[in-house]
């Protein structure tokens, strides 16, 4: 038998002061049952550090769906303006996604980050929308202790640093960015 998502209710409240972007929104979740506490929270940092006053950015089926990224920005039509990919994907992925969307991000997580990214750096060299950033493991860590079925989240977000707070704690996660888009 199946398992089947778990669903959390988000109300985001963001602050980014880098962005001038200020804005609430509420979500709902589906977690996967194989994704983790921590990839979830990495999803909700993404989506506040995208968000915008159009709505158009969208969480997606995630791993339910292997063609999807972790979130997305489609325009009126249909196309892709902004791919989201969370953890450590392979070049082809990475590759594909540069092809679909004008933008694309990689929110890198996990012990083995640094050898990731020393194995497909020089392979997506030539993407020109690329953006890869590193979250630390012990933050995205303490991220995932924030995690709770129905959670209100306050994000700010000043001089490049992520600073949330909830009822369960506050964390910083400053992220180091591994490849800026040329």
């Amino acid at each position: 038998m199946a398992l089947n998502a778990t669903i959390y209710k988000a109300h985001l409240h963001i602050a980014d002061n880098d962005r001038h972007y200020y804005g609430s929104h509420q979500l709902t979740v589906a977690k996967h049952p194989s994704e983790t506490d921590e990839r979830l929270m990495l999803r909700l940092l993404a989506f506040a550090l995208h968000a915008n006053a159009d709505e158009r950015l969208a969480l997606t089926k995630g791993l339910s769906d292997v063609e999807e990224p972790a979130l997305w920005e489609k325009d009126l039509t249909g196309a892709i303006d902004m791919w989201i990919e969370l953890g450590l994907p392979e070049e082809r992925r990475i590759l594909k996604a540069c092809g679909k969307a004008g933008q694309v991000w990689i929110y890198a997580y996990g012990r083995t980050q640094s050898m990731w990214w020393k194995a497909v750096e020089s392979k997506v060299a030539k993407a020109r929308n690329l953006h890869v950033l590193s979250v630390d493991v012990q933050e995205s860590q303490a991220l995932a202790q924030l995690a709770q079925r129905s959670m209100e989240l306050n994000f700010n977000v000043q001089d490049g640093t992520v600073y949330i707070n909830s009822a369960q704690g506050d964390v910083a996660v400053t992220l180091s960015t591994l490849r800026a888009q040329d």
